[in-house]
């Protein structure tokens, strides 16, 4: 037996229970497949403006930087953001579609796709949704938003479309399930609020730590 076998068992003693028995089990059934919502607070159920006014107002308290700019405008955005932070012109992206669809030829942005291995010091990345309520990004993995351009470069910016902004995590939660379907999620889906952080050493902040020193979030309308 293992120890997590150990564990359930014990609890299920405890409880005078099997594990089997048929009402508990069609109980579990029922609430995956309704999937209820939990208690929803109240800060985030706002109208689209106030979402997104939220949503950066929460993700620049925790040291994001955000704009809010036309999806024709993206490519100039992170060009300008590459520019007045010294950085290179460089850009890993994955084969999301709709960064691909974007004009990239105004800028001088060199652009390779796929994976990161590590070497990068600049990514973009399209996000599932924001949350307004925590100022949080909600990637989801594959071959369009690799995850590892989520935690590798030390730079990463991320396009989250104005309308996929959220006023909370069940709604988020609601439209994955809608887009992927019960037993189809991502691998992973990864929620980020703001760029990479520690307090570790001596309680100092430190950005970077395990992750990217910057997160850039641009909202498209």
């Amino acid at each position: 037996m293992s120890a997590r076998d150990d564990i359930l068992s014990t609890i299920r003693r405890s409880l005078g229970v099997t594990g089997a028995e048929a009402p508990r089990l069609a109980a579990v059934r029922e609430r995956l497949a309704s999937a209820p919502r939990g208690l929803v607070p109240a800060r985030g159920q706002l109208d689209e403006p106030g979402r997104i006014a939220l949503f950066r107002a929460q993700a620049e308290a925790v040291q994001a930087t955000t704009a809010e700019v036309a999806l024709a405008e993206v490519p100039a955005e992170i060009a300008r953001y590459l520019r007045d932070n010294n950085l290179p012109a460089t850009l890993r992206t994955g084969a999301d579609p709709r960064l691909a669809a974007m004009d990239w030829s105004a800028t001088a942005l060199v652009i390779v796709h796929g994976a990161s291995e590590g070497d990068d010091l600049n990514s973009v990345s399209h996000a599932f949704a924001g949350v307004a309520e925590t100022g949080t990004l909600v990637m989801t993995s594959g071959p369009d938003n690799p995850t590892t351009l989520n935690f590798l470069p030390d730079n990463h910016v991320v396009v989250v479309a104005a309308k996929d902004i959220a006023g909370d995590y069940e709604t988020v939660w609601t439209r994955l399930r809608e887009t992927h379907g019960k037993g189809l999620m991502p691998r992973a889906v990864n929620m980020i609020t703001g760029p990479s952080r520690s307090g570790d050493i001596e309680q100092k902040l430190l950005l970077g730590a395990h992750g990217p020193r910057r997160l850039h979030v641009i909202v498209a309308r």
